[in-house]
């Protein structure tokens, strides 16, 4: 393997399953967003189980498959563009958690 060794930073989002913007699941309008911004690459994740500030435990249920589980949206990019993108989203996520950390891009597939 070909070792790329650039750097680069990821951007998580958390946001609830039920969380909006004009009708639309935020994790989606945050999704396309990004990639209308150019960036490398997004990935959402829907938790099995989680809790926020509310402490209250969400676990997916059989019987209730609409159980506004914590959604995760995981964007990896430069430090510039995601900083431009943050500006973007500025005011979108309502509820829930930015966090932002430096990483080395091992390997970038086309």
């Amino acid at each position: 393997m070909e070792v790329y060794n650039q750097e680069g930073y990821i951007l998580r989002i958390y946001v609830r399953e039920e969380d909006r913007y004009e009708k639309m699941p935020l994790y989606k309008k945050i999704l396309e967003m990004a990639k209308e911004s150019g960036l490398s690459g997004a990935t959402v994740f829907r938790a099995i189980m989680g809790y926020g500030p509310s402490r209250k435990i969400r676990a997916i249920s059989f019987a209730d498959l609409s159980s506004n589980l914590p959604i995760m949206i995981e964007i990896v990019d430069t430090k510039e563009k995601i900083n431009k993108f943050l500006t973007e989203i500025n005011g979108l996520v309502k509820h829930g958690l930015i966090t932002l950390q430096p990483i080395v891009i091992i390997k970038n597939l086309p």
